[in-house]
């Protein structure tokens, strides 16, 4: 009985001998230089073609090539996640003048209404992403003179934070300031406050708009001071038609009892070198109750170079 248990345990061992160990084939080296050359060079889209090439041409391999990819897949998700643990990190620490970007506009304008006229514009627009904060700083100025006489004479600055509540809703607030003697009022303040809402966000395309209660202060020309609550909505859009071509759309509107304000600028800028774009805009301002002598709307036509920072 030990004898026959003996023999088949021999049998058994000596068929397990006999059965083959899955195991990688070994790689011709040519294709293994060739992955590793397009890792090193840091293209993702290149990686992955090489080695769909790879697994084509040798089909015999394909499982130490699918085990290359995914190690490769694992090394780039780890990669990301630092840079992104980095990135967020750099934001938290970063001082008050650090990580703003902007644009700065300079160009030519020609305006119907209470004046009629061309002249210079300039301005400049700067913003700073945070990881729950969003804050905004433009500024633009319209002038002319003509004769020794200042005919055209606008100025405009603003700043807006935003608190980001999700992904899409935020909560903004906003401070403005203007002044156009053309228009009757010599300062006019705005302040305000509200919700938001990113309507769209693609890569290509975004809109956004925000609405909220507000009061303006205007002081007019004669002397005569108003104060009003009023309400405001505004929207922005933009479009990249074009890897050179945008539209953008702004409008708003300032709603209160007396004179109320409407805004609209359509703008079209296409680029013409890495950070210099030009750009064609035309505005159309309406008072429903401007001061005496003064026409209700207002258009401004401009042409300006913009240079990104």
């Amino acid at each position: 009985m030990l004898k026959s248990k003996t023999f088949f345990a021999a049998c058994a061992a000596a068929a397990a001998l006999s059965t083959p160990v899955p195991a990688f084939a070994q790689l011709p080296e040519p294709v293994r230089a060739m992955i590793d050359a397009a890792i090193a060079s840091g293209d993702e889209a290149k990686v992955r073609t090489v080695i769909e090439l790879a697994r084509e041409t040798n089909p015999g391999d394909a499982a130490e090539i699918d085990a290359i990819l995914a190690s490769y897949e694992t090394d780039l998700a780890a990669k990301a996640e630092a840079d992104a643990a980095a990135k967020e990190e750099a934001i938290r620490t970063a001082g008050l003048f650090e990580n703003w970007s902007g644009k700065g506009e300079l160009g030519a304008f020609r305006s119907t209404g209470n004046s009629s006229n061309t002249g210079i514009t300039a301005g400049l627009a700067l913003k700073r992403e945070g990881i729950d904060w969003r804050h905004k700083l433009t500024g633009r100025v319209d002038y002319q003179r003509s004769n020794g006489a200042t005919t055209r004479e606008q100025f405009q600055a603003r700043y807006e934070p935003n608190y980001k509540i999700s992904d899409r809703l935020f909560a903004y607030a906003l401070a403005q300031y203007e002044r156009d003697r053309f228009q009757g009022f010599s300062a006019r303040y705005s302040v305000s406050g509200g919700l938001g809402y990113d309507v769209i966000v693609e890569e290509n395309m975004s809109l956004s708009v925000k609405a909220g209660p507000a009061w303006r202060r205007t002081e007019r020309i004669g002397g005569l001071t108003e104060s009003n609550l009023a309400g405001l909505a505004e929207l922005d859009f933009d479009w990249q038609i074009a890897e050179n071509l945008a539209l953008t759309q702004n409008a708003s509107a300032f709603v209160q009892e007396g004179s109320s304000t409407f805004l609209s600028e359509t703008g079209l800028q296409a680029g013409i070198a890495d950070d210099l774009k030009v750009r064609l805009s035309y505005a159309v301002e309406h008072d429903t109750d401007p001061p005496a002598g003064a026409v209700k709307t207002d258009t401004l036509s401009r042409v300006t170079l913009i240079y990104d920072f």
